[in-house]
């Protein structure tokens, strides 16, 4: 394959696929689950390092394995090609599809709002936007990569001014109401309300995963990288000998 990402194209790739949709719904989610501010920032902290790991893992699995495929090839390669093709067979006809159609649905809902206001928009209507919007999407990335890439980091600036606005509005709203941040700073009010059951937790704690995932997407496309750096003494060959 043509080797069309480089440096800034992989970090858009992850940052772009990382801040989606999941980071502009999930947080009214994980307040709700938790019950209280302290609580839900400790959910996002620990989620927050969770991703932090998992990424540092990928990043060696993907100088060890230098294969495009991401988790289809690391099952391949390490436990054979049986586990490796229910793998498969479970990212193509459940986990993938059942993503994708969250995020593009999410994508259609906040795109046909303003038409519909006062109102939710037709169901019709959001999915015949979503189904829009996948087409796109997979046409831009079939036809050139390179113009995949770009439209990525395009995006991804967009999403980061548009997250830039909304703390630099939180903040300056915060600063109008002091009693806010007094009662914040207060951890007796900072975890007042918190909902210490596994089940609630649990669910925020998803939450939080999804608006991070996104972390091992530059896998699936190793071979694609202009330049990747791989250290021959890690490299591994498991059908034969470590080189």
């Amino acid at each position: 394959m043509k080797r069309e990402i480089g440096l800034i194209g992989g970090v858009a790739f992850i940052s772009g696929t990382m801040i989606g949709s999941g980071i502009f719904m999930s947080p009214q989610f994980v307040l709700a689950y938790t019950g209280s501010p302290g609580a839900s920032l400790l959910i996002w902290a620990l989620s927050g390092v969770v991703a932090m790991f998992a990424a540092l893992s990928y990043t060696e699995l993907g100088t060890v394995i230098p294969e495009s495929g991401g988790e289809f090839i690391y099952i391949l390669r390490i436990y054979g090609s049986c586990p490796a093709f229910f793998a498969a067979i479970t990212f193509i006809l459940v986990v993938k599809p059942f993503s994708i159609a969250a995020v593009s649905i999410s994508i259609a809902k906040y795109a046909t709002a303003p038409f519909y206001s006062g109102c939710d928009p037709p169901q019709l209507m959001v999915k015949c936007v979503a189904a829009v919007a996948i087409l796109t999407v997979a046409i831009v990335n079939i036809l050139n990569v390179r113009l995949a890439v770009r439209i990525q980091v395009v995006f991804l600036m967009a999403k980061v001014l548009t997250l830039t606005l909304i703390v630099i509005g939180g903040i300056v709203a915060l600063t109008q109401n002091n009693g806010v941040i007094v009662r914040n700073l207060n951890v007796d009010d900072a975890f007042k309300g918190t909902q210490y059951s596994f089940s609630t937790m649990g669910m925020a704690f998803y939450q939080g995963l999804w608006s991070y995932s996104g972390w091992y997407n530059l896998n699936y496309v190793i071979e694609e990288l202009k330049q990747p750096q791989v250290r021959p003494e890690k490299r591994w060959d498991f059908t034969s000998k470590s080189r």
